[in-house]
């Protein structure tokens, strides 16, 4: 079965390969990227089937005007996947008032409202599929990444209540959550500029690792890609994907000490109501 496809971001990363392979495969792709020339070779191979714009996810009226513009040229869209996106390191007092800015709007507001103006188009059609890519930063936390974590917690709290809001409209929702993966992150990753202060901390820590390329980093992402691809396939959409072995221990780990925490203070909490 032949889909049509909105994806964003896909100039490089999970973006690109998700559109290669969709093309590949017979699917037509709404592909949005800042520089339309990076799809040239895609264009070129396959034509009609790919619908190219230029899109600046902080442009919450050029989300919509895109959005509609898609849905108005290529009729039904089945499958919406939110992955523009990029990371932000450096510790918190470090980071700059408009790096702070640049990366929630683009990761969590931009996230938002394209959802928001899909969600009328998928309504009217009686159904169709979001994946919001997120990361294993959606449940646990590095150290330096405070910003990056803030947006992509936030995005799983809106994912996870929007979920619950339309699921009787025939619409699923899943976040994608992946691991350390083989993809260009680490060379889109804009970092703080940083202070004595942090030298001999976590942080620091983490720096040198960047510079010094010492991470094994695992995560096959073409793996990756053909599981979101065979995720629209399932009914109901599944809640979660997480990929990797990296990001299974990491938020299992997260996942069990808050569950212990909650735990160790449940006699606290249910002391807090009202008296009978």
């Amino acid at each position: 079965m032949t889909r049509t496809w909105f994806i964003t971001g896909t100039s490089s990363g999970f973006g690109r390969l998700l559109t290669d392979r969709l093309l590949a495969r017979g699917d037509r792709v709404a592909a949005t990227v800042r520089r339309p020339q990076a799809l040239a070779d895609l264009k070129a191979l396959h034509g009609d089937r790919l619908w190219i714009a230029s899109l600046e996810m902080t442009d919450s009226d050029a989300i919509r005007a895109t959005v509609d513009k898609a849905f108005g040229e290529l009729g039904r869209i089945d499958v919406i996947v939110s992955n523009a996106g990029y990371g932000l390191f450096g510790a918190a007092e470090e980071l700059e008032d408009s790096q702070i800015r640049d990366l929630i709007d683009t990761n969590l507001i931009g996230s938002i409202q394209l959802i928001r103006v899909a969600l009328p188009h998928l309504r009217k059609q009686r159904g169709g599929r979001i994946l919001q890519v997120s990361s294993e930063g959606g449940q646990m936390a590095y150290p330096g990444f405070s910003l990056y974590h803030a947006s992509k917690w936030g995005i799983e709290g809106f994912v996870e209540s929007v979920r619950q809001e339309v699921a009787s409209f025939g619409i699923g929702l899943t976040l994608v959550e992946p691991g350390p993966t083989r993809t260009n992150f680490g060379a889109s990753l804009v970092t703080s500029g940083s202070t004595d202060a942090y030298a001999n901390t976590p942080v620091g820590d983490l720096h040198r690792a960047f510079s010094e390329g010492s991470f094994d980093i695992k995560g096959d992402p073409g793996k990756m890609v053909e599981a979101m691809i065979a995720s629209v396939e399932q009914d109901p959409a599944p809640r979660r994907l997480t990929f990797g072995a990296a990001a299974y221990a990491s938020i299992r780990s997260a996942l069990q000490g808050r569950l212990a925490e909650l735990e160790n203070r449940k006699e606290a909490a249910l002391a807090m109501d009202i008296d009978p």
